[in-house]
């Protein structure tokens, strides 16, 4: 199946590179642009994109808050963030907001493609050594665990637990099946479950959910 790609960023020549980059793979295909997030928002809403590359600063609408009415809308679309520096505090709050993972914007065209992939999938971008410092870095915002994530904790059995805080470690679930010594397939059941019981879209929320929970340690 064809990955149906919107890029939202307000520099035309962004949106050229990144649609040329794109509309080159044979199994993705950019269906729209948008310049700020208001735009994006309407958007999504007409096209249906699976994959939205949202940029982060933007006038009107920010990449932020376009994600959250996104997410909001339950729109089945993946965001996956666009920023210039690894370390944007921005991007702290863009995962917050419901977005899937993030790519640098001077990523290589098989780096874009594979996160496009990757999120279109329903996967985190978790494995990079700088996502996961990510997550934990924005953990530590927080001085005490969010009470409703608290709360829905006690929905999930142990092992639901134990494959959540592997999750956030960043583990896929071959991984994760190897360290509990299960089936992967056992795995993806225990991994679909926790997302419906916890309501959460992806396995990027289910670690920021892990770490807002502290169910994960930070560092």
């Amino acid at each position: 199946m064809t990955i149906r790609v919107m890029i939202v960023d307000d520099q035309a020549m962004v949106r050229e590179g990144f649609s040329v980059l794109l509309n080159a793979m044979p199994d993705i295909e950019v269906i729209g642009e948008a310049v700020n997030g208001r735009e994006a928002v309407a958007q999504v809403e007409a096209l249906r994109p699976d994959v939205v590359l949202m940029d982060i600063r933007m006038p009107e609408l920010n990449g932020i808050e376009a994600t959250r009415e996104i997410v909001a809308a339950d729109s089945d679309a993946k965001v996956l963030v666009l920023t210039t520096f690894d370390l944007d505090e921005y991007v702290y709050q863009a995962l917050r907001a419901g977005a899937s993972g993030f790519l640098l914007k001077d990523a290589s065209a098989r780096q874009l493609a594979d996160g496009v992939r990757v999120v279109a999938a329903g996967e985190a971008l978790l494995a990079p050594t700088v996502t996961r410092r990510l997550i934990t870095e924005f953990s530590r915002i927080s001085a005490a665990p969010r009470t409703p994530a608290l709360a829905r904790v006690g929905d999930l059995t142990e092992r639901e637990t134990e494959v959540l805080v592997l999750i956030a470690q960043g583990l896929s679930n071959a991984e994760i099946a190897s360290h509990l010594v299960v089936a992967e397939s056992t795995i993806k059941t225990h991994v679909s479950r926790i997302l419906v019981k916890l309501g959460l879209r992806d396995r990027t929320q289910a670690a920021v959910f892990a770490y807002e929970a502290r169910l994960v340690t930070p560092g």
